[in-house]
Formats: C-alpha cells, sequence, structure tokens
C-alpha cells in the first residue's frame, strides 16, 4: 500500500519537491481561495479551476481533468470562457495543458508578461514536473539509472495524433533510457546524427539521441518511477518534458509500450488495465523563473489504483 501523497517528497533530478506547498518569492504577496462556485457552468457536474496564487502580473491555477484550455470544434465550453468572471480581468495565454491532464497552469495578466513568459517556455527556462500513472512499469528490466531520458522525435500522425519520427522496431533501450537506433552495436549509448550534434537536445542529454528521422522535432522526457503496484502492472512515475512537444509524454511513453493509464487515444481502451475515470496525467509542479514553483498534488484517491 503506498502512502498517501499528502507529504510525499519527490526529488526530481536531485532537486528536494514537497507537493502540498505552492510558494512564491516573498515579494510577491500569495492570494489561495477556495474552489469557485460562482462561475458560469454548464452542468453541476462540469469542473472549476481553482487560483492557487495571483499577483497583478500572472495567475496560477489547478486546472481540472475534463476541461479543454481552448474552445474547439466539439465544445465552446473551456478554461478561457470561465477565467474572465473568475479573475475579474482579462487573461492572456502562456502555455496549453490537454483537456485530460490537471494540474498547475499558467495564466498571463498583461501581454507584456504574456511576451516575457511565453519567451521562458520557449527557451525552456520554466521547469516543468509531472505525475503520470502507467501501464507496466517503464525501466523495469534496465540496468542502473533511477531518472532515464526518453529521446525520441515526435512529428504529426494520423486523425490528431502524434507518433515517433521513426519505426517502434528501431527504438533501443540502455541505462540511460530510450532512442532510436542509429546502427551502433552498443544499445544506450546510440551514434548522434551530426546535424543534430549541436542541439538543444544534444547539449541538454549529451548521452541520449534524437535521433532517426530528421522530418521530426527533437523531443526529450526524463522520467523516473516513484512507485509500482504489487503486482508491477501500474507505476507511479515522474516526468519532466525539456522539450514541449503536443502530447509529449502521452506519445513518448506509449511507444516505449507504457501508455498511460486511461490515455483512449495512444493506449489500448479495451485493456482492463488502461482502465480510469480519467487519463491519469497530472502537472504537480512548474518553477517559473522570476516567480518561484508552483505546486498541487493530484486529487484525492489518485493513487488508488497503485495499492
Amino acid at each position: 500500500m503506498l502512502r498517501a501523497l499528502t507529504g510525499f517528497t519527490i526529488s526530481p533530478m536531485n532537486t528536494p519537491m514537497h507537493l502540498p506547498q505552492a510558494t512564491a518569492p516573498a515579494k510577491a504577496k500569495a492570494k489561495a481561495t477556495d474552489t469557485i462556485a460562482s462561475q458560469p457552468v454548464r452542468t453541476t457536474s462540469s469542473p472549476s479551476p481553482r487560483v492557487l496564487y495571483r499577483d497583478r502580473r500572472i495567475v496560477v491555477i489547478d486546472k481540472p481533468a475534463g476541461l479543454s484550455t481552448l474552445a474547439d470544434r466539439q465544445d465552446d465550453f473551456s478554461l478561457w470562457s470561465l477565467l474572465p468572471e473568475l479573475l475579474g480581468a482579462r487573461p492572456y495565454l502562456v502555455h496549453r495543458l490537454d483537456k485530460g491532464t490537471s494540474g498547475v497552469m499558467l495564466i498571463a495578466l498583461d501581454v507584456r508578461t504574456q511576451s516575457e513568459l511565453t519567451r521562458a517556455f520557449g527557451a525552456r527556462r520554466v521547469r516543468k514536473f509531472y505525475l503520470a500513472q502507467t501501464v507496466g512499469v517503464p525501466g523495469s528490466g534496465l540496468p542502473g539509472r533511477a531518472t532515464r531520458s526518453i529521446d525520441l522525435p515526435l512529428r504529426p500522425g494520423r486523425k490528431s495524433r502524434f507518433r515517433v519520427a521513426g519505426n517502434r522496431a528501431d527504438i533501443v533501450a540502455g541505462a540511460h533510457g530510450w532512442a532510436l537506433s542509429t546502427g551502433t552495436a552498443e544499445i544506450g549509448a546510440p551514434t548522434r546524427p551530426a546535424a543534430l550534434a549541436g542541439s538543444d537536445v544534444a547539449k541538454s542529454h549529451p548521452e541520449g539521441n534524437p535521433g532517426g528521422n530528421l522530418e521530426g522535432h527533437p523531443s526529450l522526457t526524463h522520467v523516473r518511477v516513484l512507485a509500482a503496484a504489487p503486482d508491477q502492472n501500474r507505476a507511479l512515475v515522474l516526468c519532466a518534458p525539456v522539450t514541449g512537444r503536443t502530447h509529449q509524454i502521452r506519445v513518448h511513453l506509449a511507444w516505449i509500450g507504457h501508455a498511460l493509464v486511461g490515455d483512449t487515444l495512444y493506449g489500448q481502451p479495451a485493456s482492463a488495465l488502461q482502465q480510469a475515470d480519467r487519463l491519469m496525467l497530472h502537472c504537480h509542479r512548474l518553477v517559473v523563473p522570476g516567480w518561484g514553483s508552483f505546486a498541487c498534488p493530484p486529487d484525492a484517491g489518485w493513487l488508488d489504483g497503485l495499492s
């Protein structure tokens, strides 16, 4: 039986972190509120965002699962339709979370701050940490290393999906993680294509390999298994995406054989192990230059499938 997540300490990349708290620099005064009940809602079951922090330039919220960031062709009800009344101000988009993903989301309150934060995300200066439940235990048969890297380029696929820019059979696993094979005999230390040798991914992950099809976008996710069910059928995984590709964590884990629980797009919906009421992916921490660290634990019962 796993301990309750409240008070659970996670140390991504050797950096201690405590989930229950969201911290901000001393010069900024945080405003924490309960779930807003006065939002325009479509039904009584519609989820509502919760404000974690606010100052004159930004708002940090806990976005619930099942709420799209922006309106789409299927539904015009979205986070963005709720925010003006919730905030009493116009929101400015900085980044997005998938509809099924819950957790910490950053919103700007003016154009200048939006531009500043968008540049920070683009330059990969905002550190992002997610909790995920996977089918099976990633890397359970690999030697060494608690933290491994999924270093697989991504490109658009069919029907609004994304995929690895290479063949599944060419993905190799080693002590450092997963990458596309380039014909080297030693798995885990593949040869880096010369065209990508000076890329951002190459610099951030010197032992990995963006690999394969250069038409894909270099994509890198660090992963660490935090806990596993006794039967090894599910695991709690800490994910730190370095790049920010659409569906990156979901595609990376699915293509190494460990799709997210509840992911009907990239997993196997008919599998009993895949079943969940929601996509089991939660952004629990953002570290934002100039502001500090903002964290929020997932909902109660989120770990039930791992006990």
